[in-house]
């Protein structure tokens, strides 16, 4: 699968990636430059952040899948306990 910015987030990023290489590194870069490294980004490095980014994602989803019961569990026959303000089970009177 593909990682592609939208029009509007590479326009945000390539500004951003201008100034790194202009404060951090005293270099200016044209945009066509920075537009190029972006893509070189998105093409090589991006794919490891988007694959944790599934991975970390699915680890989260089976964790609530594996504990469905116990988040997802509710007593029944509490109508009376309820009302009369006990935890006793109304089956034993």
């Amino acid at each position: 699968m593909s990682i592609e910015l939208t029009k509007q987030e590479a326009e945000e990023a390539i500004p951003s990636i201008r100034k790194y290489f202009r404060e951090e590194l005293e270099m200016e870069l044209s945009e066509m430059r920075a537009r190029f490294l972006l893509n070189y980004f998105m093409q090589e490095i991006a794919p490891f952040a988007y694959n944790r980014g599934v991975k970390d994602a699915e680890t989260f989803f089976r964790g609530k899948v594996e504990d469905l019961a116990g988040t997802c569990f509710e007593d029944g026959m509490t109508f009376w306990a309820k009302k009369e303000g006990t935890k006793r089970n109304p089956r034993m009177d």
